[in-house]
């Protein structure tokens, strides 16, 4: 159960739950924001004083407060649409006039609604429609206004008597594990904390179900007989439970001999390292799910509390291979020759020169953003109808563009591309990686600039499925080894569900797979952030005022955001200071000596020091009084005095010291 209750204790009457959820939604994300209020005398405590959660009424999932408001489907769309969003936001009832983000939607399960809804009215609705069309009503309008395409084919399983096909994400993977064999830069971890002490035996039962349950999860890539790599899943087997008391190193995984999971308990906390190739960030929620659910069971001594997959990875792949053709697979291929074509390098200045084989050594660098300043953020983002995620990387292009000097520019966002209901419980490789070009030649506003990022993400939403590696196919002539092929920075916002479930597993730095690599995560006061970079390209110092140079950014475009982005200044209030102090030209000479004097004096006191060196000519500070003297003269009988303009027309050599001399 993801959603939020308050429970409010009053002296008086409670306002209505709409005028809460108004009130909080100034201030408060989605995820923030309650589905349901509950109005207490008092707040029951136990013995000690201290809160009795239990004790807290169980929440009414039929909203009351909506009583009276509701009003129920007319049409057997707005009933499969109700069906949904009451599912998803595990509701017992949504009434048509029923605002999804009111509910407790964002942008996650607003795709989740619209996949299922794709499925269920055969419709290709794009992930936009619910954005421009919240309540069920307008939604459903939408739907039957739009053109019926043949449905989705269902996930089947496949024969497993013939060779089983990687998934065009784990092909990629799989190359690159052939180019650079022995690399642990794909490996992931997951961190699952108990509270208190853990049964090692209970837990290494838990996660032989666990592998026995998820098939990739038994899963070598290897090479056939015919030269092409295939899934090659083992039979279920005990998974071996090693206990330390600290974390080892990282080791690479051997993708044809596996296994691809390791198990490591320390005290209470359990590690699980994996390839890539078996597992996404979703994967990674789901396996801590389910390892948590199965140990709770088996140490209770009961059975296997999860419900049986209908499909596996395996057949998730070959589905993949089968249906992505055609017609599909060319009008987003062609949505996407007209995004890509010509695709712009980031060329981000580096403090060393770039090798000519990209590494994967990479560092972190850490910031805040304030809440104060994170509150301004979300009241633009609703201004504008933006998420937080579509503004953040309106903000990350506006500090390329000032980095780079770049008009053109391309960030990559990894999505959870599961648009299939029956990839939601799987463990496998389903993210795919969009890359979304924005253009800023023509100065714009930011709010300019967060239309036009909001257009090119629900647009690149609708055309999510082409997997990335075919767009590097497609636009991607000639490789560069030294840079990754289309996309060379990545920005990720990071949900606060997603973010209190990866606490744990943020430890250290992490391989450099870009140059440069953003992360926003929500947080109680306001949001964390972290910049992943090459340390093969850059200094430590440079990140962190590239960091400041951001959180700068924020302050002022939430502020000021109908300012053009070039005038946006974007310098810490430590570097503008500094800049000040280096560009301070008032110095009062009321006491210093004009220049001729001092070089007269120097005359007086060193006459054969040398004071001018042009090739082999040389002239000592007597030569070069000398002759500045003779020819001020000169200049004098001409007529020139004080505040007199001379011009000097010479050759670069020992006469233009003296000529300048002697106009002084």
């Amino acid at each position: 159960d993801t959603r939020l209750i308050a429970y409010v204790v009053t002296t008086g009457d409670l306002p209505p739950a709409d005028e809460l959820r108004t009130f909080l939604r100034s201030t408060l994300t989605d995820h923030q924001i309650p589905s349901i209020f509950i109005e207490l005398a008092a707040l029951p405590t136990n013995a000690n004083g201290k809160l009795d959660r239990n004790a807290l009424p169980a929440p009414d999932t039929s909203r009351p407060e909506l009583s009276g408001g509701y009003q129920p489907p007319r049409t057997a769309t707005e009933e499969v649409l109700t069906g949904i969003w009451a599912d998803l936001l595990d509701l017992d009832r949504v009434g048509i006039t029923d605002n999804f983000f009111d509910l407790g939607g964002h942008s996650l399960l607003a795709t989740q609604a619209i996949t299922r809804t794709r499925t269920a009215l055969n419709t290709q609705l794009p992930v936009a429609a619910l954005f421009d069309n919240p309540t069920v009503a307008t939604l459903a309008a939408a739907v039957d206004a739009t053109t019926t395409d043949p449905a989705t084919p269902p996930i089947t399983p496949t024969d497993r008597n013939r060779p089983l096909p990687l998934s065009f994400a784990q092909q990629r993977l799989w190359f690159l594990d052939q180019l650079e064999p022995g690399s642990s830069e794909y490996n992931l971890s997951a961190f699952v904390v108990f509270d208190g002490p853990v049964d090692p035996a209970v837990l290494a039962a838990a996660l032989t179900a666990l592998v026995e349950r998820h098939e990739i999860l038994r899963t070598r890539l290897a090479i056939g007989p015919d030269g092409v790599a295939s899934q090659i899943v083992d039979p279920p087997a005990p998974v071996p439970l090693a206990t330390a008391d600290t974390f080892g190193e990282e080791r690479p995984f051997d993708l044809a001999e596996g296994p691809l999971l390791r198990a490591t308990l320390v005290r209470s906390v359990l590690m699980l390292s994996m390839h890539h190739t078996i597992c996404d960030e979703w994967s990674i929620n789901v396996l801590r799910s389910e390892v948590r659910a199965l140990y709770a069971a088996f140490a209770a001594g009961s059975p296997n509390p999860l419900p049986p997959l209908p499909i596996q990875y395996a057949d998730y792949a070959a589905w993949q291979r089968q249906w992505f053709t055609g017609r599909l697979r060319d009008a987003q291929l062609e949505y996407w020759r007209a995004q890509l074509a010509d695709p712009p390098v980031l060329n981000l200045p580096t403090d060393r020169p770039r090798p000519a084989v990209r590494s994967s050594d990479g560092g972190l660098v850490h910031f805040s953003i304030p809440a104060p300043v994170t509150a301004d953020l979300r009241a633009l983002s609703r201004r504008n109808g933006t998420t937080m995620f579509m503004t953040l990387l309106a903000v990350y292009t506006v500090l390329l563009h000032h980095h780079t000097g770049q008009d053109d520019l391309i960030v990559g966002t990894p999505i959870a591309n599961r648009n299939h209901p029956d990839t939601e419980p799987l463990i496998g490789l389903f993210v795919n990686t969009l890359a979304l070009r924005t253009r800023l030649d023509d100065d714009p506003t930011f709010t300019e600039l967060l239309s036009r990022v909001r257009a090119t993400a629900l647009n690149a939403y609708t055309n999510a499925e082409l997997p990335f590696e075919q767009l590097v196919h497609q636009f991607v002539r000639d490789r560069d080894r030294s840079r990754t092929p289309l996309v060379q920075t990545v920005f990720m916002y990071i949900t606060r569900e997603v973010a209190a479930a990866e606490q744990d597993s943020r430890q250290g730095d992490a391989p450099a797979r870009m140059d440069l690599t953003l992360a926003v995560s929500e947080a109680d006061d306001g949001l964390n952030g972290s910049l992943g970079y090459s340390r093969a390209l850059f200094d430590e110092a440079t990140i962190e005022r590239m960091a400041g140079h951001l959180t700068t950014l924020v302050e002022r475009l939430a502020a000021t955001p109908d300012v053009p982005v070039s005038q946006v200044p974007f310098l810490t209030p430590q570097e503008e200071r500094r800049l000040r102090e280096l560009n301070e030209t008032h110095v009062d000479l009321s006491g210093a000596a004009p220049v001729h004097e001092l070089f007269a004096a120097r005359a007086q006191t060193h006459p054969d020091s040398i004071a001018v060196i042009c090739g082999e000519k040389t002239l000592t500070y007597a030569e070069l009084f000398e002759r500045a003297v003779r020819l001020s003269g000169h200049l004098r009988g001409l007529g020139v005095g004080a505040e007199s303009v001379v011009g000097l027309c010479l050759e670069r050599g020992n006469d233009v010291v003296v000529s300048m001399l002697a106009v002084w």
